[in-house]
């Protein structure tokens, strides 16, 4: 395995099923092993989460990523390091270029507090965009495998989970 880094910014672009950009951020590749990406970034802004609350400017994000995974896991910390929560996401496998990480959110997310506890959210989302796009079933069966498997990861604290 190589492992590649570099400190030039990369984009991170968030899209919906039918290709519509949906989010976009800027990150610096940290490592790339493997299947497993993991950059580094940090909120330029304060932003208003209806479920997180307020994520304050500077708190920071290490995402990783998998490459042939259903899912991506990000770790938010406070500027000094101090874990704040993991926000999951169910998404179609990223696709990186080496300077654009893309994938299709699929809506599914997790909030899993420090202690571990998680809360499975916007199961609602999946379905009414399943319906909207016409989710093939293989995209809604790898949905409900990758939640299966993120839970797993959750409850016998696995990697990336076990970085409190």
């Amino acid at each position: 395995m190589s492992e590649v880094s570099s400190p030039n910014p990369i984009s991170v672009r968030v899209l919906k099923y039918d290709g519509a950009e949906h989010r976009r951020w800027a990150a610096t590749v940290k490592h790339l092993v493997g299947s497993l990406l993991v950059l580094d970034a940090t909120f330029a802004e304060e932003i208003q989460h209806e479920l997180i609350g307020v994520i304050p400017r500077g708190t920071v994000s290490t995402e990783y990523y998998w490459l042939d995974r259903w899912f991506n896991v990000f770790r938010f910390a406070t500027p000094e390091g101090r874990l704040r929560s993991y926000y999951c996401n169910i998404n179609v496998p990223p696709v990186f270029d080496g300077e654009t990480l893309s994938y299709i959110d699929l809506d599914i997310d997790i909030l899993v507090q420090p202690d571990l506890s998680y809360r499975v959210l916007d199961r609602e989302d999946f379905e009414s965009n399943a319906a909207k796009f016409g989710y093939p079933e293989r995209v809604r069966e790898n949905a409900e495998a990758a939640l299966n498997e993120l839970i797993g990861m959750i409850q016998s604290a696995a990697f990336p989970f076990n970085s409190r």
